[in-house]
């Protein structure tokens, strides 16, 4: 059993790690063909004046550029950087070791080419636009750390517009999201309680909790047993400041309509007392979150503290407050409640199907796939979801979306559920094999030894 100060050190590592390798190798990602050169002869095909065929193909049929290019397996990840992971505000340049390490997550997990795109400005309709100005290049567009409540604003208004013919979701709400309710509903079973008596405390009310409630009211949760809480207090109808900013504040203020049966007032304290669940994307901590507060939590309580980089409690600090599970957005602690475990898989299925969107009927389906997995292998405390070195669960996550997409008519193309399995595995299985590969073969140079040595 580490001590305090080791478990410390521990959590500290990866930060110091992360200054020396990503100057080491000055970022994450890169551009490599999939295509043969056998010679240069090749580059006819490629490019001219070979490619002025397929380019006039899809000009008389615009869908053949899912056929003819890489477009139906490229995202855009899309970023402000006015809300990057618990660092706040720091601006695009800043936010790019982010949006680069999503890109990562996306081709190891998934498959899936991604683009980091950070961009200058902070005007939600600047943003909107240039979405829809990029949108040919791209499969699909990820959303992320955009703050506020404009990211409510720029994905309703792109989901809706009829120019944007590609799916867009915020990963920081629908993503999260997902995974919570993976972990919600087999920490349920662990602890031998059924979702639809349990008490939740909501910590936070941005991007992710927002999507989180809306999940949860899907999965069967009476609104009336939340309790959400944000930086000024529990969420209530007599909370004037959120109901002077109504029309901005539209999910906030229906929060405050609608959960809290019972009439809590006061902070966060109040709100976990006698909460069967905890569910906090707020404030990094440690001491957002006091264990006293914990204590005052239902028998064998569930506590998912994920902000990032700091969970709101450290681990063995709730688990001594009596908490019986334990969650946080981070790898290295059991139970890594991280949007990293859906949106890979998520947009594997969407891309592998053409979906026009991503409904929440499909998120429940990835969140559903994703505990039946990590119930397969067995649940207890501290395995109630599955980890990102399962790899085979992000084929299976992936088939469950593109079934989904099809049952309510929002895919373009039909795919048989082993069809859509065995696509995921092979495309999945490829990305991981090149990057191993390209790592044997020293084209991604090794780590220096000392460094691990020290590790």
């Amino acid at each position: 059993m580490l001590t305090k100060e080791e478990l410390l050190a521990k959590a500290n590592k990866p930060s110091e790690d992360a200054m020396r390798l990503h100057p080491y190798f000055r970022g994450k990602i890169q551009t490599v063909p999939k295509c043969v050169v056998r010679d240069y002869s090749d580059f006819a095909i490629w490019y001219t004046p070979g490619v002025a065929a397929p380019c006039r193909a899809i000009h008389d049929n615009e869908e053949l550029v899912y056929e003819y290019t890489n477009k139906g397996n490229t995202v855009a990840v899309v970023s402000d950087g006015t809300r990057v992971l618990g660092l706040g505000d720091i601006g695009p340049a800043a936010g790019l070791p982010v949006m680069e390490g999503k890109a990562l997550l996306f081709k190891y997990l998934g498959g899936v080419d991604a683009v980091p795109i950070c961009l200058d400005t902070k005007d939600p309709y600047a943003i909107i636009q240039a979405v829809k100005l990029i949108q040919p290049s791209f499969g699909g567009i990820n959303l992320e750390d955009i703050s506020q409540p404009k990211c409510f604003r720029v994905l309703d208004m792109l989901r809706s517009d009829p120019e944007v013919k590609i799916p867009v979701w915020h990963d920081d709400q629908q993503g999260t999201a997902t995974v919570i309710l993976a972990g919600v509903l087999n920490g349920l079973k662990v602890v031998g309680k059924r979702i639809e008596e349990a008490r939740f405390a909501v910590i936070g009310t941005g991007a992710a909790n927002v999507a989180t409630i809306r999940l949860l009211l899907a999965s069967g949760v009476p609104f009336g047993h939340i309790v959400a809480c944000d930086s000024k207090g529990i969420l209530h109808p007599e909370r004037e400041d959120i109901a002077r900013r109504r029309i901005e504040f539209v999910d906030k203020w229906r929060i405050c309509q609608h959960s809290n049966a019972d009439g809590k007032r006061g902070g966060i304290a109040e709100a976990l007392r006698g909460a069967d669940v905890c569910i906090a994307a707020s404030k990094p901590g440690p001491g957002t979150i006091l264990p006293e507060w914990v204590s005052g939590m239902a028998e064998d309580a569930i506590v998912f503290a994920c902000a990032n980089p700091i969970p709101e409690i450290w681990p063995w600090e709730a688990r001594e407050a009596g908490a019986r599970v334990i969650g946080t957005g981070r790898s290295d602690f059991p139970n890594q409640i991280n949007n990293s475990l859906g949106f890979p898989a998520i947009f594997r299925g969407v891309l592998d199907v053409r979906a026009t969107t991503i409904s929440d009927e499909m998120a429940i389906a990835a969140a559903r796939e994703l505990a039946r997995f990590a119930e397969e292998r067995g649940l207890d405390p501290e395995n109630i979801v599955p980890k990102m070195s399962d790899w085979e669960v992000f084929p299976r996550e992936a088939a469950a979306v593109g079934m989904q997409a099809q049952e309510q008519g929002l895919a373009r193309v039909s795919i048989s559920y082993d069809d859509l399995l065995s696509r995921a595995r092979d495309i999945i299985r490829q990305s991981q094999e090149m990057t191993r590969f390209l790592m044997e073969k020293e084209l991604i140079p090794p780590v220096p030894a000392e460094w691990t040595e020290e590790a």
